[in-house]
């Protein structure tokens, strides 16, 4: 029998702009591209509700009204679904993305998704150890980060330097305390982590399944072969 996740709320990130993925991404925000006949996005929400999350924010900028008419109010996945709009222009980045959504999660823990990675990973089975502001999934480096993010210490504790490197896959637990102060305006969510790492406040997991982010062309190629072979 699966375990009941430790949060039921998430954030999927869904504002960028998808540049990399252009022309693509002209016409269609990124999350909604298919991939394995149906939108990247709609991946993440079938997932998280077969895991047991009940509430979903979803940020958006580029094209937002194509992502809000597709997916509606999540009732088709068991979902609720409320969206984080931040406008046409520049969105918030990560950072400033989440703080700006703080009001719709309504829980002191949620879990974040990037919106353009696609994984195996099942959600309700992450767990933050007590006393930590994060818990970060992390990859093998792929061969556009060989230099990875993060180390990962045996105790599993994410600190800024050290070995094993490993890359941030842009899944992980958070809890609202880790924005305290914070403003809706853009900001990255790295700098913010690297300051509680030195606080041994992140912790961290190496997950070794299937991942991928599909942010150019070729790595959305490699998806869709994936996914109909």
């Amino acid at each position: 029998m699966a375990s009941l996740p430790q949060t039921t709320t998430a954030m999927i990130l869904a504002a960028g702009r998808g540049e990399r993925l252009r022309p693509l991404t002209d016409t269609t925000p990124k999350p909604l591209l298919p991939v394995g006949g149906r939108p990247l996005i709609v991946w993440h929400l079938e997932k998280l509700a077969t895991a047991g999350f009940r509430r979903v924010v979803i940020n958006h900028a580029h094209l937002g009204g194509q992502i809000k008419q597709a997916l509606g109010d999540g009732s088709r996945w068991g979902l609720e679904i409320r969206y984080s709009a931040e406008g046409a222009g520049r969105a918030l980045e990560t950072g400033g993305g989440i703080c700006k959504a703080l009001p719709l999660l309504d829980d002191q823990r949620f879990l974040v998704i990037n919106g353009d990675v696609f994984t195996d990973l099942d959600y309700g089975q992450l767990r933050m150890p007590p006393g930590m502001l994060a818990h970060l999934v992390l990859v093998d480096n792929p061969p556009h980060n060989p230099q990875g993010d993060f180390a990962l210490d045996a105790s599993g504790r994410v600190w800024p330097e050290g070995e094993p490197r490993l890359t941030f896959s842009g899944i992980g637990l958070y809890r609202t305390a880790l924005f305290e102060g914070c403003r809706p305006r853009p900001f990255p969510l790295a700098p913010l982590l690297r300051r509680q790492m030195g606080a041994g406040k992140v912790s961290g997991e190496h997950y070794q399944g299937f991942w991928l982010d599909v942010g150019t062309p070729e790595r959305y190629r490699k998806l869709q072969e994936k996914l109909i072979s």
